[in-house]
């Protein structure tokens, strides 16, 4: 199988993330702070879903059905192990989110299409 290379930074990948699902109607919602405000249950944001979990659980977003984040986590389960090439403690999530405008097959279709059409990943790599 050929070497794929993947030739962005990480502001281009993150811009050209966005921009594809604001065309295709999701809105952008801001990054949350580390420190989630109002929910007592964790101490840090340790998921790009985290923010919107009372949205994920029926409650209407201001900004409707379709939306897209980027959300800076910080995770403390593998400080021991942090270091080595795959224990990650802070990064960011790229989040597509549907509430309950579309299903699977729609978020699969986008996906790929985002992967092959606008990142150039050949589909024999996915």
């Amino acid at each position: 199988m050929e070497k794929f290379k993947f030739d962005l930074t990480e502001e281009e990948l993150q811009k050209k993330f966005l921009d594809f699902y604001k065309k295709h109607g999701h809105a952008e919602v801001a990054n949350a702070p580390l420190i989630p405000e109002n929910d007592p249950s964790v101490l840090f944001t340790t998921a790009g879903m985290h923010p919107l979990v009372p949205y994920l659980l029926g409650e209407k977003h201001p900004l409707g059905t379709r939306l897209v984040n980027i959300q800076k986590c910080l995770r403390t389960v593998d400080f021991d192990i942090v270091g080595d090439n795959t224990h990650n403690t802070m990064f960011e999530m790229l989040g597509v989110w549907s509430l309950g405008d579309y299903f699977k097959k729609e978020s699969i279709e986008m996906t790929v299409k985002f992967l092959v059409g606008e990142l150039k990943i050949p589909h024999n790599r996915l």
